[in-house]
């Protein structure tokens, strides 16, 4: 699961007189769509539970087309009557138009990458030969028409003359796999189908390594899949002829399945999973043929993976034994845990790496921003590297023969910034700043540790302009995730920065869950010790309305997708704290979660309500759609999701709002929107975002009772 970030905008100044009661008195009663409740119970270990919008998962009737289309018809009746609406997205549309430029990479004889001319629904593809002539190499914006089909993985062979690329149709996990020639730009061979959760891996020009589940049966948005495979594609062949590497039989059933071939294009790496934390790892040597996958960790403790060779040399990247990672180095030829290494020993910091130019570079998270460190190859140190400032630094890879690398550099008042880097001097040089009319001399972003409800210090990074007046009443986002060892490290937004612009405050605490300080932060909030992200979310509210940033009438709080899961368990356990809440395809019924697509696999994370009696009251007990009460008021609530999302299905944001409409007491409205032709997040048009942001942003002002300033 990846994380989706629902950071809100305002295209305007902002007037921070207290206008609620106003904005109350000129709503008028929503008239919410009936929503029919049925009749179906489930009996967990004795108990049983109503579920009586379980008619809302079957996404494929005709029932529930017309109950989505009816609420929309509401929601965006009421954001249409916001009457400056339209003025912050104008003003959204304005600042997001500058040109974006991606880092560089070399393939073959061209030099390729991505950019943006402001406003186009999906970045292109571009190249530049020797000579340095410039052409477009995949345009996606020629996809679809409304520019929903996006571009996904694009792997070039190791000689860069083929290419393989798939793509994603209105933001859903199945993809399609085009293959290329790089110097003509044709397709050749045929277009692969239904392809999920996958990587693509060329072996030599022969073909291509990659994964997907069979077609489940019912529908393909909702219904369970959790029996991945990985084929090999030879070229010129059918893919109904492709054949399957790993998972062809019960002993090799696993959820997660993935395969990639290093770059000496020597071993075949597998790795396999269940669950979104821990993998089991094999390898082969592709130059003996017929050679056997040979097993390097056999279970689901730690997570691993091959970063590198060295002739028989593995270089192992790990967190066995060593929370916060480390890299280790181990023989082909007996490769198991017990004959590794240390390289690059754990430390105090939580480790990232990455290799290119010869060389390893250590990315160390200390107190969730960069610290980065180059070492050679065997694990020799070189130098510390110099940074810019105090942020999130990400890159540096790249192949073994490259001269010159890149990295990126932001934090949330810098732009992200494209460096070039001399692996040989340790000189770096700006390569792409983008043109960003936003001052970051007006601005201040500190972190702050606070106390949580069990005495646990957390940080937490609040960022707004200099002469911010804490007096209580600023507008104040609280963004958080808490889960599946993601981290959350300072990175700059353009809707952010109108948002401080006009005084807001933007807020996120590094709740347990994540992984800014290794596995036992993350196990810190899984499963029965879910409560402690929530905890730590509610306490960081607690402490920007104790030390006057924001007031209970002036805080949102906001999610995406487990993000989701922790605001919608915030405000059915702490209604009186927040505003607005904007829970974004979120997991919300916690007792079902695991039946739907690849769901299962987050019961790392979660645990499962058929576990045990103690697991199920657990989750029963602060599961968002079986915790809204009636009679209580509930902040002012728009659900977000999508129509195509096949990661966290819609369902679970149906059922939410259905629950919260039926339930509400007093008049802060309950709405949903939901996105058509488009999905979890990724490959989202730039139209789709700043038209969801906007609305996001208008919702929260006018409940706020808050109104753009003419300027």
């Amino acid at each position: 699961m990846k994380k989706v970030s629902l950071i809100l905008a305002v295209g305007c100044s902002l007037t921070l007189q207290a206008q609620m009661a106003d904005n109350s008195k000129k709503q008028e009663k929503i008239k919410y769509p009936e929503t029919r409740k049925g009749t179906v119970t489930d009996n967990y270990f004795g108990t049983t539970v109503a579920d009586p919008y379980r008619w809302l998962e079957d996404d494929r009737s005709e029932e529930t087309a017309a109950w989505v289309k009816a609420q929309n018809k509401v929601t965006f009746g009421y954001l249409d009557k916001i009457p400056f609406r339209d003025e912050i997205k104008n003003r959204m549309q304005e600042l997001w138009n500058y040109e974006k430029i991606s880092a560089p990479f070399k393939e073959g004889n061209y030099t390729y990458y991505y950019k943006n001319n402001g406003l186009q629904n999906q970045s292109v593809l571009y190249r530049k030969d020797k000579n340095g002539k410039e052409e477009v190499f995949i345009d996606p914006n020629t996809f679809s028409k409304d520019g929903t089909t996006s571009l996904g993985g694009v792997s070039f062979s190791k000689d860069g003359s083929l290419v393989a690329y798939s793509i994603s149709e209105g933001g859903s996990d199945w993809r399609k796999v085009f293959v290329m020639d790089a110097a003509t730009k044709k397709l050749t061979g045929e277009t692969l189908t239904d392809v999920k959760f996958s990587g693509i891996s060329w072996k030599g020009n022969e073909g291509f390594y990659y994964s997907s589940y069979d077609k489940p049966e019912g529908s393909e948005l909702s219904a369970k899949t959790d029996h991945h495979k990985l084929y090999f594609h030879k070229l010129g062949t059918p893919q109904k002829e492709d054949k399957i590497i790993f998972g062809d039989s019960e002993a090799t059933k696993y959820r997660y399945v993935g395969g990639y071939v290093t770059e000496d294009q020597r071993y075949l790496v597998v790795s396999a999973a269940n669950s979104t934390s821990g993998n089991k790892l094999f390898i082969a040597d592709l130059t003996k043929p017929g050679a056997k996958l040979v097993t390097i960790t056999d279970d689901f403790d730690s997570d691993s993976s091959v970063i590198d060779t060295q002739g028989n040399t593995l270089l192992i990247f790990t967190n066995y034994k060593a929370p916060n990672n480390r890299i280790v180095t181990v023989d082909v030829a007996a490769p198991q845990q017990q004959n590794w290494k240390d390289l690059i020993p754990e430390t105090e910091n939580v480790l990232s790496a990455s290799t290119g130019a010869g060389y390893i570079f250590a990315e160390y998270m200390q107190d969730a921003v960069s610290v980065v460190k180059q070492y050679d190859l065997k694990g020799k140190p070189v130098r510390d590297i110099k940074l810019p400032g105090v942020g999130t630094a990400g890159g540096f890879g790249g192949k073994k023969e490259d001269k010159v690398l890149y990295y990126s550099f932001t934090n949330y008042i810098s732009p992200g910034t494209i460096y070039s880097y001399d692996p040989k001097t340790g000189k770096s040089d700006m390569y792409q700043k983008p043109k960003v009319d936003f001052n970051t001399d007006n601005y201040v972003s500190k972190q702050v540790f606070y106390t949580s409800k069990d005495g646990t210090k957390v940080p937490m990074i609040i960022t707004h302009r200099k002469d911010l007046v804490l007096d209580g009443t600023n507008p104040t986002i609280l963004y958080g995730y808490g889960g599946f060892n993601v981290s959350l490290t300072p990175s700059f937004s353009i809707a952010n920065a109108v948002w401080m612009e006009n005084g807001g405050v933007y807020a996120v605490p590094n709740l347990r869950g994540g992984g800014e300080y290794g596995k036992k932060w993350h196990d810190a909030g899984t499963k029965t010790q879910k409560q402690n992200v929530f905890d730590d979310f509610i306490a960081a509210a607690e402490y920007l309305i104790q030390n006057k940033y924001t007031s209970a009438d002036y805080l949102a709080i906001s999610g995406g997708s487990n993000g989701g899961l922790l605001v919608g368990a915030t405000m059915t356990q702490r209604p009186d704290l927040m505003k607005v809440a904007l829970p974004a395809v979120g997991v919300l019924d916690m007792l079902r979660y695991h039946t739907f697509t690849a769901g299962a696999g987050w019961a790392y994370d979660y645990g499962t309500a058929e576990d045990s009696k103690e697991m199920f009251d657990y989750l029963k007990g602060y599961s968002p759609v079986h915790n809204v009460k009636k009679g209580t008021a509930y902040p002012a609530t728009m659900v977000l999701t999508g129509d195509h999302d096949d990661r966290v299905v819609p369902a679970h944001s149906f059922k939410f709002a259905a629950m919260l409409q039926e339930n509400q007491a007093g008049d802060n409205p309950v709405l949903i929107r939901i996105g058509v032709n488009a999905g979890h997040g990724a490959g989202k048009s730039v139209a789709q975002t700043i038209a969801e942001y906007s609305d996001a942003q208008a919702f929260t002002l006018y409940n706020m009772g808050l109104k753009p300033k003419k300027k």
